[in-house]
């Protein structure tokens, strides 16, 4: 629990290699997660050559985290294995759909919080890299995903280097609904996020872009609109190329 609740984005680590036992242990902790029908579709790359993590690099926008950390993990939703067992098993899979990449990407990111909070626990930090779904098409070139796998998360693992602040979250109260969704007033809303507006980081923010308010930081300038649309386009692109969009066939 304490591991949890201490919880901190690291973006900076020593050059300490990670123990492979430790490391392993690690990931058998990840796959001790909650699985859908325990198919357990889902994969892990683990990169830890400076050749692939510098091709991974330009993927995540280049951030100095991804070529500094001893261990790049790309936690992939992955029916190909699963499909290739049904079929060497004289069983006829019907995966190729857009149910069946969110029932794998939800079984993926349910392994990577089990690694992350297991690394933590072992005096590890971690990352997580939103930029794998914008550039999903590019990491499938470099880890040679093959139709049926698509990344869906990455995490950066390493002994830190920094000991920043955590980060603000909402108060509990606030995303909790007892029986059934209580929406939110606009008085509520502003309470809501009153200590995260409050904050010397939210001023800092606003005036490094030039915005009025928190919320125009988000919309105006973090996620966009344009990005939103483009990036949405570009993932969709990738199901239908790595055949999870066939949402027409019924046999």
């Amino acid at each position: 629990m304490k591991a949890i609740l201490n919880h901190r984005s690291i973006r900076k680590f020593k050059n300490n290699p990670i123990d492979d036992t430790l490391l392993n242990d690690i990931l058998h902790a990840g796959t001790r997660a909650s699985t859908t029908g325990n198919m357990q579709v889902y994969s892990i790359i683990v990169t830890k050559s400076d050749e692939v993590k510098q091709q991974l690099a330009p993927c995540h926008f280049n951030q100095a985290m991804v070529t500094q950390a001893p261990v790049v993990l790309t936690f992939c939703a992955d029916f190909n294995r699963f499909n290739r067992w049904c079929m060497l098993r004289n069983a006829k899979p019907g995966y190729d759909n857009f149910l069946s990449f969110f029932t794998a990407a939800i079984d993926a990111l349910l392994v990577a919080q089990n690694v992350c909070i297991a690394a933590e626990h072992n005096g590890l930090g971690i990352c997580y890299l939103g930029t794998t779904t914008y550039t999903a098409a590019k990491i499938i070139d470099v880890l040679k995903l093959p139709v049926g796998v698509v990344p869906v998360t990455t995490v950066v693992l390493g002994y830190p280097d920094e000991a920043p602040d955590m980060s603000d979250r909402l108060p509990l109260a606030s995303i909790l609904h007892q029986e059934i969704y209580q929406d939110y007033s606009d008085g509520d809303i502003d309470q809501i996020y009153q200590h995260k507006e409050s904050l010397a980081l939210t001023k800092k923010l606003l005036e490094e872009n030039q915005k009025e308010t928190l919320a125009q930081v988000f919309t105006d300038n973090r996620y966009t609109l344009k990005d939103n649309v483009a990036f949405s386009k570009a993932l969709l692109e990738v199901l239908r190329q790595q055949g999870f969009m066939n949402n027409d066939r019924i046999e």
